[in-house]
This record gives structure tokens, sequence and C-alpha cells, in this order.
């Protein structure tokens, strides 16, 4: 009997033209660490008296399906994430192609997601997936991961794929190394850690259906906060916090092969923290920033991939 192991399993995924609907064809390979994307129905115990101390049989409830993608930062796939973020791109270029993904979109596309277990086989289909929020860290060393949060639809399982064959990138991947922070186009020094976290805050439309599943997961005020952890060097992030202003911080990653990837928050305003004394060792100060719409740029962040992939 054949047993399901992680290190054979596979995703694929594509953009719907229909929300909920699965596309034909058109699917690419997603690389990915782990999941927990996956469709869950709770049973609701029986509430009737009068048929003694066993309860009666329970009833189903609503089906909830979503859950996390933890996906590499790397210079090509992550490109299908920052769009399900954002929303499609705009292209520029002629190989190697800038693909500028902008926040404020009203509508988000919506994907379907496939996973599959081959020794079993189980593959099971994610219709109807829009992207609640995406999360990375900045550090010293370690791997560089993104954590996707998904809302979907339903779920479909069957013995065989149905994403056919997939369409597979070449991965190159970016690494804590090659991640530089700046502030108001100055390197930011003294970083010890930093935390990004771009929500989408979807609504979920919970309308009454036969099958039990929702209507959609509609945007609404998105939210861009993180934390800064710095070493306490000079009083430039503090003095910041104190007046009140903002500032444009921008997460940059470069491959020496010329793909990167830059993330820019336009407008950040900063809490004035509590700077302790825990001590004799170096003292630190944590910024737990929240970013809103800059009124010169018109936006809250950019998201710029530049790489070797013609179209998202």
């Amino acid at each position: 009997m054949a047993r399901a192991q992680g290190a054979r399993a596979l995703m694929a995924l594509a953009f719907e033209t229909t929300y909920g609907t699965p596309p034909a064809g058109g699917f690419t390979k997603m690389p990915f660490a782990s999941t927990t994307l996956g469709a869950e129905q709770p049973l609701l115990n029986s509430e009737l008296l009068g048929y003694g101390r066993d309860p009666l049989a329970p009833i189903k409830d609503a089906v909830t399906a979503d859950g996390d993608v933890v996906v590499p930062l790397d210079a090509e796939a992550f490109g299908f994430w920052l769009k399900a973020a954002f929303g499609g791109p705009t292209t520029t270029g002629t190989g190697p192609w800038t693909h500028e993904f902008q926040s404020g979109a009203w509508t988000l596309p919506s994907l379907s997601i496939e996973t599959g277990m081959p020794e079993v086989p189980r593959y099971a289909m994610y219709s109807g997936c829009v992207l609640d929020q995406i999360t990375w860290q900045m550090q010293r060393s370690g791997l560089l991961t993104a954590t996707a949060r998904l809302v979907a639809q339903g779920e479909t399982v069957g013995t065989t794929t149905s994403a056919g064959t997939p369409t597979a990138l070449e991965l190159k991947r970016f690494g804590h190394f090659n991640g530089a922070i700046t502030r108001n186009g100055t390197a930011l020094g003294n970083v010890v850690s930093a935390d990004i976290a771009y929500a989408n805050n979807l609504d979920r439309i919970e309308t009454i259906r036969s099958d039990g599943r929702i209507d959609g997961a509609d945007p609404s005020i998105a939210a861009l906060t993180g934390s800064i952890e710095v070493r306490f060097a000079d009083s430039t992030l503090v003095t910041q916090a104190i007046n009140g202003d903002p500032c444009e911080l921008e997460f940059a990653y470069v491959l020496p092969s010329g793909e990167s990837f830059t993330f820019t928050v336009h407008a950040v305003y900063l809490p004035r923290p509590r700077i302790d004394i825990s001590g004799p060792q170096g003292v630190q100060a944590t910024f737990d920033w929240q970013a809103a719409r800059d009124s010169v740029v018109g936006r809250m962040c950019t998201a710029t991939l530049v790489n070797d992939v013609e179209t998202y």
C-alpha cells in the first residue's frame, strides 16, 4: 500500500476566468515548502430531547475552504502570488521584463490550485482561491520564504490530475544575503530583522447555497504593516516617530544574474517605541510600523519584479 509523502507532493495553479470554475488548461507548476490549504465541514451535535441518553445523528455544517501556502521568494514563480495579492501588473521591457504591481485595485483575480499526492493517488482542486494576506521576514540568515493565506470557495477531490501537464518555471531563488533596506533612498543601517505583512482583508460572501460554499471573497480596506528591529545607534527613526512624519521604505533583493524584487512602501508611519536596557548587551528597539496611502504617488505600495517571464 502506497503512503503519501510530502516529498512527492505537487502543486499547480492557474488564474480563473470565472470565479470558482477551474480553467481547462494553462496551469503552472509551483514550488512550495508546505501548505495547509484544505476544506473542512464540521458536524453539528443534535440538540433534540426525548430520545434517551444516546444522541441522535449529527448533521453537516457549512464548508470552509482556506489555508496557508509557504512559498520561496524567487524571481519567477513569486510573480503569480504578487498578481493574486495586487492584481495584474504593468509589464515593460523586451527581456528581461519589468512587472510592476500596485496596491489599491478594486478587484482581485481568483485562482484554481491543485495539490497532488500521486502515490495514493489524491488530487485536490481548490477553486475560487483569493489571496487574503502575504507575509515574509527579512533577517541575516536562514531560508527566505513567504506565507500566502488563501480563501477558497471549495474543494474537489479526484484520483487523476485536472491540471494536465503544468508549465515548469526555472527556480531562481532569492536569499537573505541578497536583501537590502533603504529609507528615503538611503541605506538603513543597524537593522536586525524586518517583517512585512500585506492584507486584503477579504469579506467572505456567506450566502445560503445548497452546496454550503461561499459566493465569493471581496477585498475591503487593505492593510500593510510590519516591524523593524534595529540596534539603537542613532535617533533617526525615533525622531521620525515623535514628529509623526512618514518615510518611504524599500525592501529589495537582487540576484547576481540580474533578476530583482523590490517592494516599496511609499508612506510608512512609525510609533514611538519603548527602548529597554535589559542587560550589558547592545540595546535594540522595535518599531511596529503602519503604511498608508501616499498622496503624491497615489497608492500605498509598489512591488516590482524583474525577470525573464514575459507575462503573468
